[in-house]
C-alpha cells in the first residue's frame, strides 16, 4: 500500500505540475498578446506624434501654399477660391431672409428676421434633417428636386401668420463642397467630397439648379446667395464682432475661410472691391505637407477611400474620418492577438465606427467604462476585461490629440499669412516693431466635430495657445457658431439688400 500511495502522490504531482505549466504558458502566451498591442498603441503614438516644432513647421507650410495658391491657379494643393464676399453684414440689416444649408451629413432649412440692429436677430423654424443615403449618389435633379420639395414644406408651415405671404422670398443657398464663383450668386461644382459622388454635377452652375428645381415646383424664391459653409459661418461671427477675420468648420468634413486684401490676390490682379478685400474659400481639407503625421492607417484609408490622393489633411481631421482611422487600428489589435475575443467582421467594414461613438468612449467618465463597453458590444466584440477598454480609450485619445493639434496648426498658418501670429505674416513687408501692434483677432468655428467633441476643441485651442504663445494668444479669441453658416449666408442676402 506504501507503494501505491507513493506512487498516486508522485502521479498528482506529475499532474500537479503539468497544470501548472499549462497555466505558465497561457500566462505567457497572454503577457506576448498584450505586450503586441502595446507595441502597436506604441507605434500610433508615435506616428501620431505632434510636437510644437511639428506644428510650426505645419504652420509655416500652410502659409506658404496659401501664398503659391494666391499667385496663381493651381498653383498649389489650395485652391484659395474667390467668393465675391467683400461686404459683410453691419448689423443694420432689416426685413426676412430665407437659407438652405448642405452639407456633408445634414441639411437645414431656417428663416432669419432682422430689426435693424445686432441684438435683433431673430433665428425662426430651424429644421435640421439627415441626407438621405440614396441622393449622394443619384442625379443632379433628383438631388435639387428633394431639396425644393423641403423647402415648399417648409414655407407651408409657415401659415396665414406669416408677413412673407405674397413677397417674394430671398434664399442664400449654403453648399459645403468645392465652388469656383463667378459672382456672389453663381458658381460651378468643382468636385464632390464628404462622400457625394453625383459626377454629372460636375461644372454646373450649383445656384441655377436649385433655382430651376424651385421654378419647377412653382415656388416664388430666389436664389440671391451662393457660399460655403465656413463664410456663412464668417459673416456670423463678423455680425456679432467686426474683428472676426476667419472661420474654420470641423464637421462631417473640414474647411475654412479667411479675410484677405484684394491686392494680395496676385492671380485675379485689378480686381476692385468697395472694401479693399475679399473673404478667400481655402478648401484646406486638401492642404497637403510632408510634416503632417501620417500613419499606415491613413495611407490605408486613403487608398481604400472614394478619392485617394485627395483632402489629405481633411482625412486628418473631421469627423467623417477619425472613427475610420480608430476601427482600423482596433481591428489590427484584434487581429494580432485576441484580447478582443473572437474576430468581430464588423469590425472589417469601412466607417462602422463614427466619430460620435468615439466621442462617446474618449469621454467616458462612467468607472467600469459601460460606455465603451456598450459600442463594442455593438460592434460584435463583447465581454473584454477593464482594462482592454481602457486600451481603446487610449486609441480614440491618440487619434483626436492629433486631429485637433493639427486643426490649431491650420488655423495658426492662417494667422501667419495674414500677419495676425505675431510674425507679421510670410509677405507683409512690415517691420518687426510693426508687428509688435498686435491686433485683436476672432476666429469664429462651427461644426459637430469642434461643437460636441470636447476633448477635441481641448486639444485644438491647448494646442492654439502653445503654437502663438501667451503674449500672441490674448488677441486671439475662438467663438462658437452656432449654426452659423446658415444665419451667416441669410445674414448675407441681408446685406445685399439693405
Amino acid at each position: 500500500m506504501g507503494k501505491v500511495a507513493v506512487a498516486f502522490a508522485a502521479a498528482a504531482v506529475v499532474a500537479a505540475c503539468s497544470v501548472a505549466a499549462v497555466m505558465v504558458r497561457r500566462r505567457v502566451k497572454s503577457r506576448r498578446k498584450w505586450r503586441t498591442v502595446v507595441e502597436i498603441l506604441k507605434e500610433l503614438e508615435e506616428g501620431c506624434d505632434t510636437t510644437v516644432g511639428r506644428l510650426r513647421q505645419v504652420v509655416d507650410a500652410m502659409a506658404v501654399e496659401m501664398h503659391a495658391g494666391l499667385a496663381s491657379e493651381g498653383g498649389s494643393k489650395l485652391k484659395m477660391l474667390l467668393t465675391f464676399v467683400h461686404d459683410l453684414p453691419k448689423g443694420t440689416e432689416k426685413g426676412t431672409y430665407y437659407a438652405l444649408h448642405l452639407g456633408g451629413s445634414y441639411f437645414r432649412i431656417l428663416r432669419v428676421h432682422l430689426g435693424g440692429e445686432r441684438s435683433y436677430l431673430d433665428v425662426q423654424d430651424v429644421e435640421r434633417h439627415p441626407i438621405p443615403s440614396h441622393l449622394m449618389n443619384s442625379t443632379s435633379e433628383i438631388l435639387f428636386n428633394f431639396l425644393a420639395f423641403s423647402l415648399e414644406r417648409f414655407i407651408e408651415k409657415e401659415g396665414n401668420g406669416s408677413n412673407s405671404q405674397g413677397v417674394k422670398r430671398e434664399l442664400a443657398f449654403t453648399f459645403s463642397f468645392p465652388v469656383k464663383h463667378s459672382s456672389i450668386s453663381s458658381g460651378v461644382l468643382i468636385k464632390w467630397t464628404k462622400g457625394f459622388e453625383i459626377s454629372e454635377m460636375v461644372g454646373k452652375d450649383i445656384a441655377e439648379c436649385l433655382q430651376v428645381a424651385l421654378n419647377r415646383r412653382g415656388l416664388d424664391m430666389h436664389v440671391a446667395v451662393l457660399v460655403n459653409d465656413t463664410v456663412g459661418a464668417l459673416s456670423l461671427g463678423y455680425y456679432h464682432d467686426p474683428d472676426t477675420v476667419v472661420a474654420v468648420v470641423f464637421g462631417t468634413g473640414s474647411n475654412a475661410c479667411y479675410l484677405e486684401r484684394t491686392d494680395a490676390i496676385i492671380k485675379s490682379q485689378g480686381l476692385l472691391t468697395t472694401s479693399g478685400s475679399m473673404v478667400v474659400n481655402m478648401e484646406w481639407g486638401n492642404f497637403w505637407s510632408s510634416h503632417l503625421p501620417r500613419t499606415s492607417y491613413d495611407i490605408d484609408l486613403d487608398a481604400e477611400s472614394s478619392n485617394p490622393n485627395d483632402m489629405g489633411f481633411e482625412k486628418m481631421i473631421s469627423g467623417m474620418y477619425l472613427g475610420d482611422i480608430v476601427r482600423r487600428v482596433i481591428l489590427r489589435m484584434s487581429q494580432e492577438s485576441d484580447i478582443f475575443g473572437p474576430s468581430s467582421s464588423l469590425l472589417s467594414e469601412p466607417y462602422v465606427v463614427r466619430t460620435n461613438s468615439v466621442s462617446a468612449m474618449h469621454e467616458d467618465d462612467t468607472p467600469e467604462l459601460q460606455e465603451v463597453a456598450r459600442i463594442l458590444k455593438d460592434l460584435g466584440v463583447s465581454e473584454v476585461p477593464l482594462k482592454v477598454r481602457k486600451l481603446v480609450v487610449k486609441v480614440c485619445d491618440v487619434v483626436t490629440r492629433r486631429a485637433g493639434r493639427l486643426a490649431a496648426a491650420g488655423i495658426a498658418g492662417i494667422l501667419k499669412k495674414i500677419g495676425r501670429d505675431g510674425s507679421g505674416g510670410i509677405t507683409s513687408g512690415r517691420s518687426r516693431s510693426e508687428t509688435q501692434m498686435q491686433k485683436r483677432t476672432v476666429v469664429a468655428v462651427e461644426g459637430g466635430l469642434y461643437m460636441n467633441y470636447t476633448m477635441f476643441r481641448e486639444y485644438m485651442e491647448e494646442a492654439l495657445l502653445e503654437i502663438l504663445g501667451k503674449e500672441v494668444s490674448q488677441y486671439v479669441v475662438v467663438k462658437a457658431m452656432e449654426d452659423g453658416s446658415s444665419i451667416g449666408s441669410a445674414l448675407l442676402v441681408a446685406s445685399l439688400q439693405s
